[in-house]
């Protein structure tokens, strides 16, 4: 397993760590753990953009998945698992089917769905230490 530790000290500085995240990344599979608040959807939208997402990008806290298309038509998908309830939602979503694909996905909340998770991913945690955010970077395989 390869690990990684990265401090961001400024909003500005969330284009470079995007570029950090996605080099180091064995994986196009990228799940996201922290509290509520602690900027997983804005770090994800830096990740769409360094990936030249052409749509609008959103949190899908209501819709649940936002596919994106990117400017060589490709797809990045993005989940936000908060809301579902048990795991007949997972399947009522079709999770299995997008996440067993060649495009990059990003999961917020993964926990709630984890025997649905692959086995090889980038686990990202974010945490808050001394008012800036850390982001915990470990390819798991």
């Amino acid at each position: 397993m390869s690990t990684k530790k990265i401090i961001i000290n400024s909003i500005k500085e969330l284009d470079q760590i995007a570029s950090e995240i996605i080099s180091f990344s064995q994986f196009k599979k990228i799940l996201f753990f922290g509290d509520m608040g602690v900027g997983k959807t804005t770090i994800i939208t830096s990740l769409c953009k360094y990936l030249k997402v052409t749509d609008q990008i959103s949190s899908p806290t209501f819709s649940i998945i936002n596919e994106y298309l990117t400017n060589d038509n490709s797809k990045v998908l993005h989940f936000d698992m908060y809301r579902l309830k048990n795991k007949e939602e997972v399947f009522d979503l079709g999770f299995e089917d997008y996440i067993d694909n060649d495009y990059y996905c990003f999961v917020e909340w993964p926990e709630i769905i984890s025997e649905f998770i692959p086995n090889n991913y980038l686990e990202i945690k974010i945490l808050i230490e001394n008012k800036n955010r850390v982001l915990l970077l470990k390819n798991i395989y």
